[in-house]
């Protein structure tokens, strides 16, 4: 990946922890299109931990889209970990997984989210979490893909990469609702049954899915998901 991306680790924290529980933690991976309003659901979710007053840590590279102030970063400077290299889930495989275990150990988040750039598969992420040490505390890891109904409506780019992410996801956000007819969203959502028989689709304006939602507590068991042996790989 050409140029130089800054990967940020945001934490909002609204309680104090005095050190590393054994308390599992439940892992988002957030995927979509430039434009499909993933940012805007990352904003959503750190604005539900902040009421709910839970710890929650986000990774991405693209925080300058997210336009988040100190405000709601809180007053702790140590808020920001700033980490040189590329993509969340290609270029920084090892870094991620240091970064992961780092969170755990300093921080012990309630909830982890991994937003990743606009072409990235989000399997390519979560191959981390099967990886010691974390692989020993990630409770359960989700992968949503948020979609552009726009985008869907018009038919634009919907090979390739696209199709990639949507056939990876375990839940589809068909988001930007409001922007389409309402007699067109059956007709969307088969587009996307097509791709993706098994995966469950939601609806979405603004990115605005109740948290549960997307972490459920222990929504797959990971002896379900895991591969002969265990988890870790």
């Amino acid at each position: 990946m050409a140029g130089h991306i800054q990967v940020e680790i945001l934490l909002v924290e609204n309680t104090h922890t005095d050190g590393m529980t054994n308390r599992p933690i439940p892992v988002l991976v957030v995927s979509g299109f430039l434009g499909s309003g993933k940012t805007t659901l990352v904003r959503h979710l750190l604005g539900e931990a902040q009421l709910a007053g839970e710890r929650i840590a986000v990774i991405s590279n693209e925080f300058g889209a997210l336009g988040i102030d100190q405000a709601l970063l809180g007053a702790n400077e140590d808020a920001y970990v700033e980490l040189e290299g590329g993509c969340v889930c290609c270029q920084l495989s090892d870094e991620l997984r240091d970064t992961l275990q780092m969170l755990r150990e300093r921080v012990d988040p309630h909830r982890i989210i991994v937003e990743t750039s606009g072409v990235a598969l989000p399997s390519d992420t979560q191959l981390q979490f099967w990886r010691e040490p974390v692989c020993t505390w990630v409770e359960d890891d989700v992968a949503v893909i948020v979609v552009n109904a726009e985008q869907l409506l018009e038919g634009r780019d919907l090979h390739g990469t696209f199709e990639d992410q949507v056939t990876s996801a375990d839940l589809l956000l068909l988001n930007k609702i409001d922007l389409v007819p309402g007699e067109s969203l059956d007709r969307l959502e088969g587009i996307l049954c097509e791709m993706a028989p098994e995966v469950p689709i939601l609806r979405g304006v603004h990115g605005q899915v109740a948290p549960d939602v997307l972490f459920p507590p222990r929504s797959r068991s990971l002896a379900g998901k895991a591969p002969p042996g265990g988890r870790c790989v």
